[in-house]
């Protein structure tokens, strides 16, 4: 059964704009360390963050709070499996809001997809609750 839907649409030059004015303190802020590891790795670091900040937005959408709530944005980390498939881990508020959602007997499973389009970054996070086996 599907727990929660969110989507989030960013302007990767706005997140440019927001690196260059606040750099490292917005870095930290809002993003782990692995997140920032594999941005500083990529030709567009703006828009491997960008893409990731979409994916936060989108994930506390599905967790029907918004990040007005309570939750932090280092709770949200977006990670890739070693095929390159963004997967997102939750931890803190996130991770105890969405042990709230998820009926008993069942686990949650915390689907993310991310796309860009220079200026546009988006994501799509999809909340599933299956049978617990």
């Amino acid at each position: 059964m599907i727990l929660g839907i969110g989507t989030d649409l960013a302007n990767i030059d706005r997140i440019a704009g927001t690196l260059a004015r606040f750099g490292d303190r917005f870095r930290n802020r809002v993003f782990t360390p692995t997140e920032l590891a594999r941005a500083a790795r990529r030709r567009d670091e703006a828009g491997t963050l960008a893409k990731r900040w979409a994916a936060k937005e989108a994930c506390s959408k599905a967790l029907g709070t918004g990040l007005a709530m309570g939750i932090a944005w280092k709770d949200m980390a977006v990670t890739n499996l070693p095929t390159g498939q963004p997967v997102m881990a939750l931890t803190g508020w996130a991770a105890r809001r969405l042990d709230e959602m998820t009926p008993p007997g069942h686990r949650a499973i915390v689907h993310v997809t991310l796309t860009d389009d220079h200026p546009w970054a988006q994501a799509f996070v999809l909340i599933e609750a299956l049978p617990a086996a």
